[in-house]
């Protein structure tokens, strides 16, 4: 890339290279783009052309930058109310040294008068604040409490925990040739015969660092794609095969697709033989799962379960994308397990084409996980919901999130007493299960602090003290794909302008380190910190990712036979047996199967069949639009003009049998609660299923409570139960739940 990320024109204005992330929202897909200012107002991005990974492509996310930074609506200064005035428009601007001293004084007094555990951080999805929410606990708070608050923790998290224990690894990705600046050119790289996406739709999301539009560089070059999906996508119309189930029945799914796989002795011999642990039992295991009875299940015809599966498994090589059906769903970890054994007894894990692997140790991984270190033993114990729920504990180094609403609404096993929500805007249905009682449960805090971009409702509902936070456009980062778990490349950020008093997640860290743990946080300014991350690992500095704009490691393919996976340098995966667990030593020791089995969801036509006359529709949730990033955006006028309502998607038969047409706005409700959208008429649907849209809220509605910007009418989380999660606390039901659907009388 040009080494120049700055150039001055003759009218005063100048241009910036840089990298977005978030805020506003999105995964860290590392887009390059130009950012042109003028008189100190950011005026025109457009796409770098020379970023060997977009290309010079951006969504309309990207291309709205300008109305986002320049909001009028944004909060863009220090302000702070009374805590008796929550809920209520009664904000005063105060200064940043004003807000330090405040929160200086109520975090060391909740902890001189009740432990540092009383303190609890609440962390945001796919935000940049990912790398940032657990130092942020751990060594400038100094809480072992730190909380994504999902039920089940039931993005991301379910897939990197799967893989750290079945294989040892940094999450699996599609092989699309980013770790190299020829890219789809490098001589050691191949193209994928299939890429099976498994409840995945990435052309929307991007998801976490993998950049949605490579398949469509793949699939013009011979790639094919078969999809697994309910819904059919625009990718679901372009595929080989769609593969259209019941919501939900997934694990049953894959399960049957082994069963053809090692029936018709598809799999790759020496791959088992050398680097697989179990398959024997999984052979005995699948036995259960024929294609005739999954068909039944699933509502997937048995003749293109034989026939998929005989064509991913000849397939040389072949690469899977796995989504939020894995994480969002109780039997999840099971279908996890399934999809990685499909991977791996095909042959197809850590070779080119197939699916990458990050190394065991992620990067800037090291400096966040020994953080942790800046706590006691005796006060990493008292993390929430840590000994009940060890699988996900161990993995993720967070509060189990369904023990944390349980802990705020009985004060056991202690009271919690201050909240920090660190980009999180939660109580919209972007993330929590059962919104209204994490609300209700939020209230008793008495001390709230809020960092964002936006007055949302969770911080109008909630906050006692907003600090406002720059965009990307605003500050120096990093953008890291996959947060370090394999990350195919760096992304510079370079910041191009200031709007107010904003600062970044890294600024608002050290200022606060300083003054709460010092020795914690050594470092002056943005800059510093980046150059002592990037250095050991990797030789360069800050400076000099900010001038190459972009940096690619490489990547070295089979690892497991080079001892690149293992701490101790022996060939091999780094797990308990040194092999890929098909039959889990870990799952068995926590008192879970070891092998991967289906269960049907909690709340199903076959496992509620009376609850199913009540509630005849099975719900799912989540799929992404290209005009938000969950919960943002709504106010973005030229993004809201494209997507301005919340969408359910129904059949047209459905729809006709009860009486709804194309655009009505429609109720959705079941015995957990109820919400409003607007109807969408859709072919491709499965009768008798629905999806509705997340993250709804209404920015131009009345901001106080009880409202919150509209946050409880179109709040489809609402529907979503607490706690209805896996064995091993994984997984929660937001992709397969009953519902009923009428028309709305308003």
């Amino acid at each position: 890339m040009e080494k120049e990320w700055k150039k001055q024109c003759k009218d005063g204005s100048y241009t910036v290279r840089t990298c977005g992330w978030s805020p506003p929202g999105d995964h860290p897909a590392g887009c390059g783009m130009k950012l042109h200012i003028k008189d100190g107002k950011l005026v025109k991005v457009e796409g770098d052309p020379e970023h060997p990974i977009s290309q010079g492509r951006l969504c309309v996310r990207c291309l709205s930058l300008p109305e986002y930074v320049h909001h009028p609506d944004r909060i863009i200064y220090p302000m702070k109310r009374d805590p008796k005035d929550r809920g209520k428009d009664k904000w005063q601007r105060i200064t940043w040294d004003e807000a330090w001293d405040l929160i200086v004084e109520k975090v060391n007094g909740f902890k001189k008068n009740y432990g540092a555990e009383s303190i609890v951080v609440f962390g945001g999805t796919g935000r940049e604040a990912c790398l940032y929410y657990y130092p942020l606990g751990f060594a400038a708070l100094g809480t072992p409490n730190v909380c994504y608050p999902q039920s089940g923790w039931s993005c991301y998290g379910p897939r990197c925990a799967i893989t750290d224990y079945i294989l040892g690894a940094g999450y699996p990705e599609i092989d699309f040739a980013g770790y190299f600046p020829d890219r789809y050119d490098h001589p050691g790289w191949k193209l994928p015969e299939y890429i099976m996406l498994w409840g995945k739709e990435p052309l929307k999301s991007n998801p976490d660092g993998f950049y949605g539009h490579s398949i469509i560089d793949m699939m013009k070059r011979g790639t094919k794609i078969i999809s697994v999906d309910p819904r059919m996508s625009w990718l679901g119309s372009r595929s080989e095969y769609l593969l259209q189930l019941r919501p939900g029945t997934d694990t049953a799914l894959a399960l049957a697709m082994l069963n053809v796989i090692i029936n018709e002795d598809l799999y790759d011999h020496e791959f088992v033989e050398k680097w697989c642990y179990g398959f024997e039992q999984l052979k005995e295991r699948v036995q259960q799962y024929p294609p005739d009875k999954v068909a039944e299940i699933t509502g997937v015809p048995a003749e293109k379960i034989i026939e998929v599966s005989r064509v991913f498994a000849k397939a040389k090589p072949a690469s899977l994308g796995w989504g939020l059906a894995i994480d969002q769903n109780p039997n999840g970890v099971q279908l996890g397990h399934a999809l990685l054994s499909i991977m791996a007894i095909t042959g197809n894990i850590d070779v080119p084409g197939g699916i990458t692997l990050g190394m065991p140790a992620a990067l800037m991984g090291k400096w966040r996980v020994e953080t942790r270190g800046e706590l006691t033993e005796e006060l990493w114990d008292k993390r929430i919901g840590a000994k009940e729920w060890p699988a996900l504990s161990t993995a993720l180094a967070t509060t189990h999130p369904d023990e944390t609403l349980d802990t705020l609404e009985t004060d056991k096993p202690y009271k919690l007493r201050m909240g920090w929500f660190n980009s999180s805007n939660f109580i919209t249905p972007t993330c929590s299960a059962a919104p209204d009682r994490w609300y209700k449960a939020l209230l008793k805090l008495e001390f709230n602090v809020v960092q964002d971009l936006f007055m949302t409702p969770t911080a109008m509902g909630l906050a006692d003290l907003f600090l406002p936070l720059s965009s990307f456009a605003e500050h120096d980062g990093v953008v890291l794909t996959h947060y370090g778990r394999n990350a195919i490349f760096l992304g510079g950020m370079n910041k191009a302008l200031q709007v107010g008093e904003c600062k970044s997640d890294v600024e608002m860290m050290i200022e606060l380190g300083k003054r709460l743990n010092p020795s914690a946080w050594p470092w002056n300014n943005a800059e510093e910190f980046f150059d002592d991350q990037l250095k050991p690992e990797l030789g360069i500095n800050f400076d000099d990712l900010r001038h190459e704009g972009l940096y690619q490691p490489n990547y070295e393919y089979r690892k497991y036979e080079k001892g690149l996976l293992r701490y101790d340098g022996e060939p091999g995966f780094n797990t308990v047996t040194g092999k890929v667990e098909l039959c889990s030593t870990l799952f068995e020791e926590w008192g879970e199967d070891p092998l991967p089995y289906y269960k049907e969801p909690p709340f199903s036509p076959v496992s509620t069949p009376e609850l199913a006359k009540e509630y005849p529709l099975v719900l799912t949730t989540g799929a992404r639009t290209f005009t938000s990033f969950h919960s943002e955006h709504r106010q973005v006028k030229s993004c809201r003009d494209i997507t301005p309502d919340p969408i359910m998607e129904i059949n047209p038969e459905t729809a006709a049998k009860l009486g709804i047409k194309d655009g009505d706005w429609v109720v959705i409700e079941n015995q957990f609660g109820k919400c409003k959208e607007r109807a969408q008429l859709v072919p491709t649907m499965k009768p008798n299923v629905v999806h509705a849209a997340h993250g709804w809220w209404y920015p131009e509605k009345e901001a106080e409570a009880p409202s919150l910007f509209g946050v409880w009418e179109s709040n489809i989380n609402t529907l979503i139960p607490h706690k209805t999660i896996g064995k091993l606390g994984f997984g929660a039901p937001f992709k397969s739940i009953l519902c009923k659907v009428y028309k709305a009388n308003d």
